[in-house]
C-alpha cells in the first residue's frame, strides 16, 4: 500500500523544507520570460520551473488552469509536468479547485487523484461550497491511493469571506464546519493527516478558529499578495508547525535563469524556517 500522503508530506517539508512553489504560467510571466503565449511558451516555461525545483522544493503546485486553456495540447505539458516533477522527488499538488456532486464529482477524483491517470497527483486541491459531504467521492479515492486533499476553508481572497465567514443556524461559521469535517477526517493519522486545508497567510490573528485539524494547512499570499514568512507565527499559532506557504510570482519572477529560481526557492524556503522554529 502506498504511503499516505500525510506522511510522505512531513517528511519532504522536514527534508527540503516547508515551502510549496505554484507553477502558474500566465500570460504575463511568459511575456517576462520572453516566451510567446502559446503552447512552445507553456512547455519550455514549465520544463524550466521542474528542472529548477523539483530536486530542491517539497512540493510543486500545478494550477491547471494555466494549462486548460491552451486546450488538449496544453493538457498534455501538465501531463508531462507532473510526471517529471515526480520523478524528480517533488510531491505534486494540483491546484484544480474542484467541487461537485456524485459522479461528476467521483469523476474529478479519477482524473486526479487514481494511480494509473495520466494526471494522478499526490494531492489535490478541492472546494466544499456544495456540501462538505459532496467530496466524499474525493476523500475514499484519496484514501485508497494514499494521495491528499487540501479544501478550500478561509481563502486569502476578499470575496471569499461572504461564504467562509456565513454563520450557520447553529451558531458555528461555514469555515469553521469546513475545519472541523477535516480534523475528524485526520483523526489518528500520524505524524500528519492527508487531508489539509486552505488559509490564507494574509488574513491575520485567525485565533477565533481552530486550526488544529491534524493535517497540513496551505498558506496561499507569501510574497505578492503581501504577506511574508514572518507573518506566520501571528496567523497560525500553535498550528504553526502544520503550515506549507505558498508561493507563485515571489519566485517565478526570478527565471529563466535556473539558478536564479532555486536561489528565490532556497531564500524564501530558509525565512520559512526561520520563522517556524521548532514548531
Amino acid at each position: 500500500m502506498t504511503e499516505p500522503f500525510g506522511a510522505r508530506l512531513r517528511r519532504a517539508m522536514d527534508e527540503r523544507g516547508p515551502l510549496c512553489v505554484g507553477i502558474d504560467p500566465h500570460a504575463s510571466l511568459l511575456a517576462d520570460w520572453g516566451l510567446g503565449d502559446d503552447v512552445a511558451g507553456l512547455e519550455r516555461f514549465s520544463r524550466t520551473v521542474v528542472e529548477a525545483l523539483a530536486g530542491h522544493v517539497a512540493v510543486l503546485k500545478p494550477q491547471s488552469a494555466f494549462y486548460e486553456r491552451f486546450g488538449s495540447r496544453g493538457v498534455a505539458v501538465l501531463e508531462a509536468s507532473v510526471r517529471e516533477a515526480r520523478e524528480a522527488g517533488a510531491l505534486v499538488l494540483m491546484d484544480a479547485k474542484r467541487g461537485d456532486i456524485g459522479s461528476t464529482m467521483a469523476a474529478y477524483a479519477e482524473s486526479f487523484l487514481r494511480p494509473d491517470a495520466p494526471l494522478f497527483s499526490d494531492a489535490l486541491t478541492v472546494s466544499p461550497y456544495l456540501g462538505y459531504g459532496s467530496l466524499k467521492p474525493a476523500v475514499d479515492l484519496a484514501r485508497q491511493s494514499g494521495a491528499g486533499l487540501f479544501v478550500l476553508a478561509l481563502t486569502s481572497n476578499p470575496e471569499g469571506g461572504e461564504v467562509q465567514h456565513a454563520v450557520r443556524a447553529d451558531g458555528r461559521s461555514v469555515a469553521a464546519t469546513v475545519l472541523a469535517h477535516l480534523a475528524a477526517e485526520n483523526a489518528g493519522q500520524e505524524p500528519l493527516g492527508s487531508f489539509g486545508a486552505v488559509v490564507g497567510a494574509t488574513l491575520g490573528d485567525l485565533g477565533s478558529y481552530d486550526l488544529d485539524t491534524g493535517g497540513p494547512l496551505l498558506a496561499p499570499g507569501i510574497g505578492a499578495q503581501g504577506a511574508t514568512p514572518a507573518d506566520l507565527p501571528r496567523v497560525f499559532g500553535p498550528a504553526l508547525g502544520r503550515v506549507l506557504p505558498s508561493v507563485s510570482r515571489g519566485v517565478l519572477r526570478h527565471g529563466p535563469a535556473p539558478a536564479a529560481l532555486r536561489a528565490a526557492a532556497d531564500r524564501l524556503a530558509s525565512e520559512v524556517r526561520k520563522a517556524v522554529g521548532d514548531a
